[in-house]
């Protein structure tokens, strides 16, 4: 039996089991196609003392962001847009300038602190995966290819350099030792300084069945309430939320460290409130979204078997990691989805893990001509039917897959 990597409580209730999966970002080359791969449970527990949702670690963030990790957010050009607007929003809030330090964790290829650089801004960038910090490097970003924690964090604090903003965007779902992190958080944070995360919000999850976002590369999953007890337990004090609609309903929290006494914003104790109010501090709340997932799975089977029946030409958009949960929890493969394809020329010209299904680049769309287009990352819908728009003139329609099979 494993225990809960914050409280370490032992973990004894399901929150979703979705079966053996391969890691969603584990992309098959043309010539891996008929070797062994390799698959884990996907099983996500609750924990009754401190309510985090979690995966037991199957895959070390070693073997998962390695020397070539495919996801690079400058190819989402409504993710650009909320990151020149975070960048904005902070310089104008904390006042941020020339003599400012701003510290990203999984700063990815640049693609948030070229905003704060525009702005004269000194910045740094941490981020694992050696390509991902190569291709940031190249654009004039400043980026150590480091995992974050507190190793690093006493490396940069012994150079002298701390955060005035430490930020980190969609890294904490990603941590399997929070011990190590939130330590590390609070190196290197200045004793002023404020910090940000966002991460996806348990009860968006939970309202809007997205159990696609569960997949191994995300260790955990938090609830206000939880997030916010494990940030005092390592001296840090929440003094503000925001709700955000980035991956399907996001939070932004900010935090200093304790001992600065920042007075909390109203919306830290009426989201607190509303949580408990939902029940997220009771089992039940937690037991009742398997049955939901089941039937999402269903609709949608109904909905694709009846497509091809009817004799019509299906294809997704789109390679991301919720893409491989969905397909490989419902069974779709090759013989439901012809193909997909992603903006991302790193992920063209290989196959979806587990599933096999290949991926194009968009303008295969264009040579099909399918009848339906599957969004896989459906949180960018609205960039991606408006990019494809012109699959209308030959009657295409685009399919959200969840919650509910929708056409469009």
């Amino acid at each position: 039996m494993s225990t809960c990597r914050f409280c370490r409580a032992e973990l004894k209730h399901t929150f979703i089991d979705l079966g053996m999966t391969p890691v969603s970002n584990a992309f098959i080359e043309p010539e891996q196609l008929n070797a062994m791969e390799r698959f884990y449970p996907l099983h996500a527990y609750v924990c009754d003392r401190c309510f985090l949702v979690q995966l037991e670690e199957f895959e070390s963030p070693q073997q998962i962001f390695g020397d070539e990790y495919l996801y690079l957010s400058s190819y989402s050009e409504s993710w650009l847009r909320h990151a020149s607007q975070y960048a904005q929003q902070m310089t104008e809030r904390f006042g941020f300038d020339f003599r400012s330090q701003i510290i990203e964790i999984a700063s990815n290829d640049g693609y948030l602190l070229q905003y704060f650089k525009q702005k004269g801004i000194p910045v740094l960038g941490i981020e694992p995966a050696k390509n991902v910090a190569e291709i940031a490097n190249g654009k004039g970003i400043q980026t150590l290819a480091k995992f974050f924690g507190v190793a690093t964090a006493t490396e940069l604090a012994a150079q002298g350099m701390r955060a005035d903003l430490l930020l980190g965007n969609n890294v904490l779902a990603h941590v399997p030792d929070l011990t190590d992190f939130m330590t590390g958080l609070n190196i290197a944070l200045k004793p002023d300084g404020v910090l940000t995360m966002e991460f996806p919000h348990l009860q968006r999850l939970i309202e809007k069945t997205q159990f696609d976002t569960i997949y191994h590369e995300h260790f955990s999953y938090f609830s206000f309430l939880t997030v916010q007890r494990i940030f005092a337990q390592f001296g840090l004090q929440l003094f503000d939320v925001e709700e955000l609609p980035t991956h399907g309903g996001s939070l932004r929290i900010y935090g200093c460290h304790a001992e600065k006494a920042i007075q909390p914003d109203s919306r830290v104790a009426n989201l607190a409130e509303r949580e408990r109010r939902l029940g997220f501090e009771r089992l039940e709340t937690y037991r009742a979204f398997e049955q939901r997932v089941k039937e999402t799975k269903w609709r949608l089977l109904e909905f694709m078997i009846g497509a091809r029946r009817a004799g019509k030409k299906v294809a997704g958009y789109g390679a991301p990691a919720k893409a491989s949960t969905l397909l490989n929890y419902c069974g779709i493969r090759g013989d439901l989805l012809d193909f997909t394809v992603d903006r991302n020329p790193h992920k063209q010209n290989r196959f979806l893990p587990g599933t096999h299904i290949p991926i194009y680049s968009p303008a295969r769309i264009d040579e099909v001509k399918p009848d339906y287009v599957v969004i896989l990352p459906w949180n960018i819908k609205d960039e991606i039917m408006k990019q494809m728009a012109h699959i209308r003139s030959w009657g295409g329609q685009f399919v959200i897959p969840v919650p509910d099979v929708t056409v469009q």
